[in-house]
């Protein structure tokens, strides 16, 4: 099966969170599903660096795991030609909130055993980090003579995230 679009889950609000009081075990989420991100650091993690590039979001928005790999390859990917000891690469966000989605079936006879939205409590799916306005997602630590870099890395990992985000850069003391 297919992944659905991003613009299904971007939506950032508080889950549903089911609560029954005759069956307590029917409230919890069961069967997490594996995260495709596992790495969240890359690059030295030894050397000190004199910059920090930031990824900034927007708005309020959820990003899934898949799209958080993303992020991170295509950012690494364009850091790596630097070479692997030039920077430091962070993932800040934890995709903790789990997706769940109440699949329904299509076809003849589908009517006859579907349940409808009756106890609709979905099944999990994937999961996402529900990031706010003005949250920093991504932090590259690199030299100040290499920000154009640390630039262009950031493009391209925004171009994987379901919001509009900005750069922002600092000095390191």
């Amino acid at each position: 099966m297919a992944l659905r679009p991003a613009k299904c889950y971007r939506k950032h609000e508080k889950p549903y969170t089911r609560q029954s009081k005759k069956k307590p075990r029917k409230s919890y989420v069961k069967g997490v599903p594996e995260k495709k991100i596992h790495r969240f650091e890359t690059g030295n993690k030894k050397r000190k660096f004199n910059m920090s590039a930031y990824l900034v979001v927007e708005s309020d928005v959820q990003i899934r795991h898949n799209a958080l790999e993303a992020a991170r390859v295509s950012a690494s990917k364009h850091l790596n030609s630097l070479g692997a000891d030039a920077y430091l690469l962070k993932v800040l966000v934890y995709p903790h909130h789990v997706i769940r989605e109440n699949a329904l079936a299509t076809g003849a006879g589908a009517d006859r055993f579907q349940t409808g939205m009756r106890k609709a409590f979905g099944k999990p799916m994937s999961t996402a980090a529900q990031v706010s306005k003005g949250q920093r997602i991504i932090e590259i630590r690199i030299d100040s003579n290499r920000k154009n870099s640390a630039k262009r890395a950031l493009k391209l990992a925004s171009a994987k995230i379901p919001s509009t985000c900005r750069a922002v850069f600092s000095e390191v003391a």
